[in-house]
């Protein structure tokens, strides 16, 4: 999943090559693209009078089906994106139709990755996404990759930078064997 819906997004390619990755390693995948999933902004009032989006408990739905998360999301201000922080509000809610499901994020492995056209390829988004990650259940692997100069490490929607694409593979690898070990 990537932290951007717009199409022409490093972030989305980076998370499709995580795709690519997975099940290249004999694992299964799941595309979430967000634009897919539109939701309002998240507001207490709004779940107290219309409860949980249908959109919200559709990706819970996904997400439970899961064991793993990989997550590419660009950095915006120092911190990751609006869009990704919304979502991840309301799949934290509890879904009232669904009285005795678990929570969402609980069970789940997430592995972090980020691509910028500057210097730091995202990195500054990821510490606050893992620390959100983290206070709400989810183990996150250490192993993380930001992709510095995104725009000349891509052709057309292929990750081709070999160490990058390493580097994605091993955070991939940590995901996947931590999967089997819980």
């Amino acid at each position: 999943m990537a932290g951007s819906i717009r199409q022409d997004s490093f972030n989305r390619k980076l998370a499709l090559t995580s795709v690519e990755l997975i099940k290249d390693m004999g694992g299964h995948a799941t595309w979430i693209d967000l634009a897919d999933f539109p939701m309002p902004l998240y507001n207490g009032d709004l779940e107290a009078s219309q409860g949980l989006p249908d959109n919200a408990a559709r990706l819970q739905t996904i997400f439970l089906e899961h064991d793993g998360l990989m997550l590419a999301s660009p950095e915006y201000n120092g911190f990751f994106t609006p869009l990704l922080k919304n979502t991840i509000d309301w799949l934290s809610r509890p879904n009232p139709e669904k009285q005795n499901q678990p929570r969402v994020f609980n069970h789940l492995v997430a592995g972090l990755s980020a691509t910028s056209g500057g210097r730091l390829g995202g990195l500054r988004g990821l510490i606050p996404l893992r620390t959100l990650l983290s206070g709400i259940g989810t183990t996150v692997v250490a192993t993380q990759l930001a992709v510095p100069e995104a725009q000349h490490k891509f052709q057309g929607e292929v990750l081709t930078d070999k160490e990058s694409r390493d580097q994605l593979a091993n955070v991939v690898k940590a995901v996947l064997a931590c999967e089997i070990h819980k």
